[in-house]
């Protein structure tokens, strides 16, 4: 089944949703980058993808990368295919010109993003760990680290990783035992293990940038003593020319559940005398450097997660239009008839397409307030597009993700016995998905960000003016006089009221029943973005109703406000049970003594 590209969709979220055209209207730096560029931009981003990328998502599910005398291997296909990707340019997008990138919105980025993920979430990767890389290296790197590193990561000449995770320190950073000595020279040499490595060491590209969290000697303990440094696989000259094989190597890569050709690395600085490396910014800021990393790398997994979903409903679709079985209760076909005229079968699609369509306008409207943050002329506009981005950042990461499990598990099951068997393919799309909500800070560390720095810390003033936010749509639903906005602001109204409440809960008990609070986090999060995403099809249906009464694509609108009713009517009830969990449960959850396990 071949992979195609959601850009209409993409370009209604772009439009009705996050107001790309008013981006490019107001924002001096996004003038040319408006809707007529979203649309060239993503149709040339599908050319390459639907043609040379998808076709090797099964070929790496079979023959994933290897590791053989400290070398990594990737898939057959997969070095050509990441060469046309970035003479493309795809990798500077949306990146700095002056840097060699092409400077669009992280609104028109996010949408390519979900084009590369879909199609083959292995390959993607390795661009998206660079993106951080070059992310953090803009903000807190030094001018010679930009002027060196970036535009060879941007050309895809290099690639970046970000290595956090030790043997003994998983999400707990505070346990990082790395260190780092210096050499008098401005240089340090770096000493230690890493695990988990995303594309650590591969075969596509000459160089490879690898941010890495180490301790300077007499650094404090805990998170307060951690730096960041630029420790390159081979050493980099002052004209930008590669040096010697630096001290960094891979001694083995992990076997993994799904994402196979993505090779995950066990590096090893310092066997052979140190690891020569670079402090970035200054000694023991960096987790607060790594942190714009990994919040670019957290929005980039929420990508993935939408991304994987989409492409396993496309299956379940086409699979659904030719599998035929039984024939249908209402009787509209005399004899046995394809699955998707069976009732069950229509409510696992639409939920498959309801919760896609939810999560990707999500992520689009987080873009946009994105790019107003970084680059609105008026400061008090960046400063509250700032803060909706970080409050839906748990959101994109932590809800979509696992909607993606949600989504990929319908995809088996829409196949029945043929799902499970690994030849269908709609296995390696339930496997793939499966790491999304573990990597990059796991569902339990997005909620607890949402509980602790999004809602606690401002007694849920934030969370309490986005439900403001919603109650606005709400009034906009009661205006339509359609059975179908009826029905959507009859849901929404319900879930944002669970949301208040949980809300109210949380601001209360966070600090003097933590326990309290903390045992409610995921089911909080899972609220939050089960609304937020909900709110968004309430919004794409007051959208589709005016382009649908103005004569606009008639199918498609007709669609969008099908799916936004199916949304409230089905999902966004989850809400109702949620919100009892925290507010009613938070005992019961600490109830059963530890050794009674």
């Amino acid at each position: 089944m071949t992979y195609r590209a959601p850009i209409k969709d993409m370009l209604f979220d772009m439009q009705a949703l996050a107001g790309l055209q008013t981006l490019a209207d107001q924002i001096p730096a996004f003038a040319d980058h408006g809707l007529d560029t979203a649309q060239a931009v993503l149709e040339e981003a599908a050319k390459l993808n639907e043609d040379v990328i998808a076709p090797l998502n099964w070929e790496g599910d079979k023959n994933p990368s290897y590791w053989k005398d400290g070398q990594v291997f990737t898939t057959p296909g997969f070095k050509e295919a990441f060469r046309q990707y970035v003479e493309g340019g795809w990798q500077g997008l949306q990146h700095p010109e002056a840097y060699g990138g092409q400077g669009l919105p992280k609104t028109i980025g996010a949408a390519c993003g979900e084009i590369v993920n879909a199609a083959n979430v292995s390959f993607a990767l390795c661009p998206l760990l660079t993106d951080g890389a070059i992310e953090a290296l803009l903000v807190a790197g030094s001018d010679e680290q930009k002027s060196l590193y970036i535009p060879k990561l941007i050309s895809g000449e290099w690639t970046g990783t970000m290595n956090l995770t030790e043997p003994q320190a998983g999400s707990d950073l505070a346990l990082v035992r790395t260190r780092a000595e210096p050499q008098g020279d401005g240089t340090y040499k770096v000493f230690g293990t890493k695990i988990f490595i995303t594309y650590g060491e591969h075969d596509m590209a000459e160089n490879i940038a690898h941010l890495v969290l180490a301790r300077v000697p007499g650094a404090p303990e805990g998170v307060k003593g951690i730096s960041l440094f630029l420790v390159p696989k081979f050493l980099v000259n002052a004209d930008g020319s590669l040096g010697a094989r630096n001290d960094a190597h891979c001694v083995s890569i992990e076997h993994k559940l799904g994402i196979k050709a993505s090779p995950t690395a066990v590096l090893q600085f310092g066997d052979h005398g140190g690891a020569i490396g670079t402090l970035i910014g200054e000694e023991n800021r960096g987790l607060e450097y790594m942190f714009i990393m990994m919040n670019a790398a957290r929005f980039g997994v929420g990508v993935q997660g939408i991304a994987v979903a989409d492409r396993a409903y496309q299956k379940a679709v086409a699979y659904a239009r030719e599998r035929v079985q039984s024939r249908p209760v209402d009787g509209s076909v005399a004899g046995p008839a394809t699955i998707i005229h069976h009732p069950d079968v229509r409510r696992m699609l639409m939920t498959q397409r309801a919760l896609v369509e939810g999560c990707r306008a999500m992520a689009i409207d987080a873009a946009a307030a994105y790019d107003i943050a970084h680059h609105h002329a008026d400061a008090d506009t960046r400063k509250q597009a700032q803060a909706f981005y970080e409050f839906l950042v748990p959101l994109v990461k932590g809800y979509s993700t696992e909607m993606s499990l949600e989504v990929s598990s319908l995809g088996v099951q829409v196949h029945g016995g043929m799902g499970f068997i690994e030849e269908t393919g709609a296995a390696q799309y339930y496997r793939d998905a499966r790491i999304l909500p573990i990597y990059e800070g796991t569902t339990a560390i997005q909620a607890n960000d949402l509980v602790g720095r999004k809602t606690v810390r401002d007694g849920g003033a934030f969370a309490r003016s986005v439900a403001a936010q919603i109650e606005e749509t709400e009034g906009a639903l009661a205006q339509d006089g359609s059975a179908a906005a009826q029905a959507v602001r009859t849901q929404l109204a319900r879930a944002r009221a669970a949301f208040v409440e949980v809300v109210d809960f949380i601001a209360k008990s966070g600090k003097a029943q933590p326990n309290a609070a903390f045992a409610g986090s995921v089911p909080y999060l899972m609220l939050a973005g089960n609304l937020v995403a909900g709110w968004q099809l309430a919004r794409s249906l007051l959208a589709a109703q005016q382009l649908l009464a103005a004569g606009e694509d008639t199918e498609f609108m007709q669609a969008k406000i099908s799916t936004a009713r199916f949304y409230a009517e089905h999902i966004l009830p989850r809400t109702v049970a949620l919100r009892d969990a925290v507010v009613n449960g938070a005992d019961s959850v600490m109830a059963l003594p530890m050794d009674a396990f």
